[in-house]
Parts: structure tokens; sequence; C-alpha cells
């Protein structure tokens, strides 16, 4: 198993008398596809959030490649290297998806509006890399047709394509996925599935929030159980599938 880059210990996280995260902790291995699973309600996106640092644990510690996250607000966490997408994608709607994808990196020159007129050179020069970037990731998530559209006029499906494009603008170390699956039919499904898994041949590292239990068994090693806010098991699909606690707490309620 590869060194972790990811290191959660301790988390909680209560809302009034409600433990929505009870104590969670786990090493995400460097170059994994990591699956965080559970029934609803188990807390998996309270947990996303607090490592993401748009909600602050009441305690536990949020360490990416030796570097404390906890308490940092998302900006901070963000630039240092761990983006995430949401179950809803948010992408700026009447912008197009090409401009979604430009406005991501951080710091740009011609943030401050005064290099326009004093290095316009250096603006151009950087909006140009930037540009060519852009096309480069909206190619390999196969969006290059709707390049000059506006986000709001994408299907589901391409929606959260543009959710993993744009977080790949910002080369993070690790992209933790909220439902990537969720409301995407099974062709979309399978191409995102196979971003997922280039991507990882590349070397990015994912933690992965999914119900669909054929994504999470066919790509996710090491696998986390959620349920009741706590950490039922760790380990890999066939452990999933034999462990009775897991059974009786999230595959049990399967239809």
């Amino acid at each position: 198993m590869n060194a972790p880059l990811l290191q959660l210990s301790g988390i909680r996280k209560n809302f009034g008398g409600f433990a929505a995260v009870d104590g969670i902790g786990f090493d995400v291995p460097r170059g994994s596809i990591s699956g965080l699973i559970g029934p609803n309600g188990a807390g998996k996106t309270t947990l996303f959030n607090v490592i993401a640092g748009m909600t602050v644990p009441d305690d536990g510690a949020v360490m990416l490649d030796g570097t404390p996250l906890t308490g940092r607000p998302p900006h901070q966490v963000f630039a240092s290297g761990l983006a995430r997408t949401f179950q809803i994608p948010r992408p700026f709607p009447a912008m197009t998806v090409l401009e979604n994808l430009m406005i991501v990196p951080r710091p740009q020159v011609g943030e401050r509006f005064w290099n326009n007129w004093l290095r316009p050179g250096a603006v151009g020069a950087q909006e140009v890399a930037l540009r060519a970037k852009a096309e480069e990731v909206l190619d390999f998530c196969n969006l290059s047709q709707v390049a000059g559209s506006e986000a709001q006029n994408l299907s589901g499906g391409q929606h959260k394509l543009l959710e993993l494009a744009r977080i790949l603008m910002a080369d993070p170390k690790i992209i933790l996925l909220d439902e990537p699956a969720a409301g995407v039919n099974p062709s979309l499904m399978r191409d995102l599935v196979d971003k997922i898994l280039a991507l990882n041949e590349q070397g990015y590292t994912f933690l992965i929030i999914e119900h669909n239990m054929d994504v999470v068994m066919s790509i996710c090693d090491p696998i986390f159980v959620m349920a009741q806010g706590k950490l039922i098991y760790q380990g890999n699909a066939a452990g999933v599938r034999a462990d009775q606690t897991v059974l009786d707490a999230y595959l049990g309620e399967a239809p």
C-alpha cells in the first residue's frame, strides 16, 4: 500500500445533539482511487465538507501530504492541492464552458486591473497559455464540441465532466468526487469512469462518494464504509461484500 496522501484522525462534527461525523479516521493512499460509501445520512458529505474546509470540525485533524488543513477556509484548502466536486454541479451558468475553465487558475496577472495597462504582454501571454491548457483539458473530457456553449445548456452528464475539467485546471494533489455517477446516463457514466481511471494512471489520487456499487466495486481500493457517523469498515471490494456489518448497515438496504 502506498504512503498516505490524505490523513484523517478523530474527526467529529455535531449539529445540536446529532453526531453527523463521530470520530472518523482513515488514510487515503497516494495514487489510489478510494471509495467512501454508506447509507443516506451516514455523514459522508459532512465529512467531505470538513475535509474541504467548508465545515469546521468540533474535533480531529485533516492532513494533506503532511500539511495540516484543519480549520482552514476552502480557498486555502484548494490552494494546498485538494479539490472537490458537488452532488449538484456548480458552474457559472452564463459563462461558456471554456470560460469556466480559464477562470480557475490562481493567481492570474490580469486580475489586477492595472496590469492590463502596465503589463499587457504578460497578461496576453498568460491568457494564451491558459486557453491552450483549457482546450487540452476539454479535449480530454470530450467537451471540445461545447466549448463555446453556456454552461447552463449542458446535459447532466456534461455538467459532471465540466466539474472534473475545472478541477484539472488546478492540478490538484487529490480530487474528492461527490456522487459523480448520480443522474448520469450509462454511456456518459462509463466515459466519466474512464476519465477517472486515465487520470489515476497519470498519478492523480481520488476519494469518491458513490452510491453506484458497480462503480465502487470495480474501481475503488480501498473502500471506507460509514454508518451513523462512524467508520464501520475499511478494506477492499471483496471484504465489503463479505462483511456482515456492512451488509446490515448499507448493502442490506438495497431492494
